[in-house]
């Protein structure tokens, strides 16, 4: 097989951004309701669609390293970096009811609101560029490990790693799914 490139590349990009959004609509995570629905544990079907894309793409992705046809990047683990980040994604994503991608998907379904909470995610990033020496100077040292990889810091193979992820996701979701419907 021949490597893609140029125009390619971007056609793949266009189509795999496609297919992503019509899964997230077809999963109804682009619904505002459903992501408050998770926020206020009425509606878990978020955290359903999180766990299978974490343990199903980690799997494809081990698998394809295995074979050859993937390198990993890693990405150096900057603690106090990460904290912060998933903090302030987290508080965004309550207030704003959307994450990145599912804002993208809601706005191609023709979500409004969507659309101008999105102005506040470029506004954001704007920022963070604007700001990044200073970050990198005062908060990427902080809790820095370093490129690291859980199957090193834990001392268990990945496959074993994956084997527990899908065996507690499979039980998490036996017990979703057994629990009495609640009335609204």
């Amino acid at each position: 097989m021949l490597p893609v490139t140029g125009t390619g590349l971007l056609a793949l990009a266009v189509l795999f951004g496609a297919a992503f959004g019509f899964l997230l609509h077809r999963g109804r995570v682009s619904d505002y309701n459903t992501i408050i629905g998770q926020f206020l544990l009425k509606d878990f079907t978020v955290l359903k669609i999180m766990l299978t894309a974490i343990v199903v793409g980690g799997i494809g992705v081990f698998t394809l390293v295995q074979l050859g046809y993937a390198q990993f990047h890693i990405k150096p683990a900057d603690l106090l970096a990460i904290s912060l980040g998933a903090a302030l994604f987290g508080v965004g994503m309550v207030l704003y009811g959307y994450c990145p991608g599912t804002a993208l998907a809601a706005i191609g379904g023709g979500s409004l609101h969507a659309l101008i909470g999105a102005a506040g995610m470029l506004a954001g990033g704007i920022l963070y560029a604007l700001s990044f020496d200073w970050v990198k100077a005062n908060i990427l040292p902080v809790g820095a490990m370093g490129k690291v990889q859980l199957p090193a810091l834990l001392g268990v193979n990945a496959p074993v790693i994956f084997a527990v992820l899908a065996i507690a996701a499979v039980a998490f979701f036996t017990v979703l799914e057994s629990r009495p419907a609640k009335r609204q």
